[in-house]
């Protein structure tokens, strides 16, 4: 089902968020979901999205969400990661502040979030914030650095 990058997933996302990737535009890789049950979790997960946008109050911007299995492989992600699935956004929200606030906000909210990782803290940009959603949440908040994953204290 191919939709209009501008068509609403709800009242702070668009389809083009979720499908859009400089990987897959430069590639010529089709990142358009091929299946119902992958559009019904990204218009899931954009329903829970909003509920992190309203709690930061602040505009976030989508980095990462849907990737295709052709994506997937090109940038070298595992087969299964959430984002295959339409279930995890990697995103940051300068206006809120860091990715490491952004991560505790969460957290401590009790956003029914499956994981919430602080990405790549190390990184010159500071790195940024994957959230994924599932239907039976484990709550884990993790950072991933250079070395490894550990739990987010």
């Amino acid at each position: 089902m191919i939709m209009k990058p501008s068509y609403p997933l709800s009242l702070y996302f668009t389809y083009g968020e979720a499908v859009a990737s400089q990987t897959a535009a430069r590639m010529g890789i089709d990142n358009e979901p091929r299946d119902k049950r992958i559009l019904d979790n990204i218009l899931a997960t954009a329903s829970r999205m909003d509920n992190v946008r309203s709690l930061l109050g602040v505009p976030v911007i989508v980095t990462s969400w849907y990737r295709c299995p052709e994506l997937n492989l090109a940038i070298g992600s595992k087969p299964t990661s959430q984002h295959s699935q339409g279930v995890a956004v990697d995103f940051v929200a300068p206006r809120y502040g860091t990715p490491r606030e952004i991560v505790t906000r969460v957290r401590d909210e009790h956003v029914l979030y499956d994981q919430v990782i602080l990405e790549y803290p190390d990184s010159p940009s500071g790195g940024w914030v994957h959230i994924s959603f599932t239907a039976t949440p484990r709550l884990q908040a993790l950072v991933i650095d250079r070395a490894g994953t550990v739990a987010f204290a």
